[in-house]
């Protein structure tokens, strides 16, 4: 007779062969893109059976929107934690500039790039992928509203938040084709003293 404690274990099973595969559609997608992420090629990098990985995600799209919502989710987590590291005082706003930039870098960002640009030609995809982008913009949007205590009903200033996030996205992109540190830092820099002075209504 089936119990209980044996249900467990088979699910537990399942849920670590779940994780392997997002595990291994994500670093597919980041490497080879969205073309070359099949479901083969990922089975076979989580090291369980192409039959396995259907019984999770029948269709190539499951496992795409699935490693998405997994990097988002991922995503969100970072954030949070990054958003309690924020120190009090002078640097915050460095600081706040940093994490966003954070939010938009790593094997995660690469491989939602990957899908973002399958789905540019892919009107199906697209319409499953944006609700997800759209609603991380909003939480990242927001957790720096939040951080930076910004009075968005001020002119300018939702603008120049909304800017912030634009940069972290344009940097990492601009970090895919080459790693450069020392120059993201001088422009989160830089950005930061802005962001500060749109926020005191200062000139910039």
């Amino acid at each position: 007779m089936d119990t209980g404690a044996g249900r467990e274990p088979r699910q537990e099973r399942s849920r670590a062969t779940r994780a392997r595969l997002l595990d291994a559609a994500v670093a597919c997608l980041a490497e080879r893109g969205a073309a070359g992420a099949t479901v083969g090629a990922v089975a076979e990098r989580a090291g369980v059976s192409r039959g396995a990985a259907q019984h999770h995600f029948p269709t190539r799209e499951d496992l795409f929107l699935a490693a998405l919502r997994y990097m988002l989710d991922n995503r969100g987590e970072e954030l949070r934690r990054g958003a309690a590291a924020v120190p009090e005082g002078p640097g915050r706003t460095e600081a706040v500039v940093q994490m966003v930039v954070d939010a938009f870098s790593g094997v995660d960002f690469q491989a939602a790039l990957q899908l973002w640009a399958a789905a540019a030609s892919d009107p199906v995809l697209r319409e499953r992928i944006l609700p997800m982008e759209e609603q991380m913009g909003r939480e990242v949007h927001r957790a720096a509203v939040d951080l930076l205590g910004a009075d968005e009903s001020a002119p300018g200033v939702r603008e120049t938040v909304q800017a912030t996030l634009d940069l972290a996205r344009g940097l990492g992109l601009a970090n895919l084709l080459a790693d450069d540190g020392p120059r993201r830092r001088r422009i989160v820099r830089r950005w930061a003293r802005v962001l500060d002075a749109e926020l005191r209504g200062a000139p910039g």
